[in-house]
């Protein structure tokens, strides 16, 4: 079976407070984008190899043990232990370490799959919570449709939503940002306005209220991120914003304008969905 697991984009993200257990409180809207990879699972022909990863496209890096892939499997096989062998491709085509969950969006591809190819019956709820287990946003790709997200990410909402009139712009400066740096730089508080409440609002508003906590500092280490925000408004973007904790930015267009990859950056990778 094949799934085309998509990446999405954070519209604000507000860290609110530390946990206990070490996570942080946090408040967003994840919203789905078709740019995509594709997952494919099959049957293992090595009965002595519970499972066979290979990959395409993008170089996957790390161990195999780290992967999100595998760890999907394995999860699933540990309260499912007649599970079949199987042999998983993933093509890369998401861009890694960019703040697009597209890691997370495929290993709940795998989850999805391995219950729909091996009938084992888990609902909607129960699949979250594998998901959760995995990383804090594979819980949203479960449902991949806006939701407002709460608690470290995994407590879920439906919200209302919608992108389609409207053409996206990904750009992707190949930077990488350490997450457990872009979390060191940040002081947790509670915020006037809900993300929910400005999102909420005419699109015109977001520029000045709509904000992504990690943008202040990784812009400061990171100049290059800041320019190629103030590129997007300057070619006319409604908002622009960073996704997640970086360091790939977005621009949201009216879709009428004819855009091409070119009129934003020969240098860096750019998608326009």
């Amino acid at each position: 079976m094949i799934a085309f697991p998509n990446c999405k984009i954070n519209l604000g993200l507000s860290i609110i407070a530390k946990r206990p257990d070490g996570y942080h409180e946090l408040e967003t809207i994840f919203y789905p984008v078709a740019l995509k990879d594709i997952v494919e699972i099959i049957h293992g022909n090595d009965p002595t190899t519970p499972i066979q990863f290979t990959s395409t496209g993008l170089t996957v890096p790390g161990n195999l043990d780290q992967n999100l892939c595998v760890k999907a499997f394995e999860l699933l096989r540990k309260d499912f232990p007649n599970l079949p062998n199987v042999k998983i491709h993933l093509h890369k085509h998401i861009p890694m370490g960019a703040g697009l969950g597209g890691g997370s969006s495929d290993a709940t591809a795998v989850l999805k799959l391995l219950n729909q190819q091996f009938n084992l019956g888990l609902n909607n709820t129960q699949l979250v919570n594998y998901a959760a287990q995995l990383g804090s946003d594979c819980a949203f790709f479960v449902y991949d449709k806006a939701y407002h997200a709460t608690g470290r990410g995994e407590i879920l909402q439906p919200f209302q939503c919608d992108l389609s009139n409207y053409q996206i712009v990904l750009i992707h400066p190949g930077i990488h940002v350490s997450t457990a740096w872009a979390f060191g730089q940040l002081t947790p508080s509670s915020k006037e306005k809900s993300i929910a409440e400005v999102v909420a609002q005419p699109m015109e508003t977001w520029k000045a209220q709509l904000i992504n906590d990690f943008e202040y500092s990784i812009i400061q280490a990171h100049p290059t991120i800041g320019a190629l925000k103030n590129l997007l408004y300057e070619k006319g973007a409604i908002y622009a914003s960073m996704s997640g904790s970086g360091s790939s930015l977005f621009g949201i267009f009216h879709n009428r304008q004819s855009l091409s990859r070119s009129l934003f950056s020969d240098q860096f990778r750019v998608d326009i969905i």
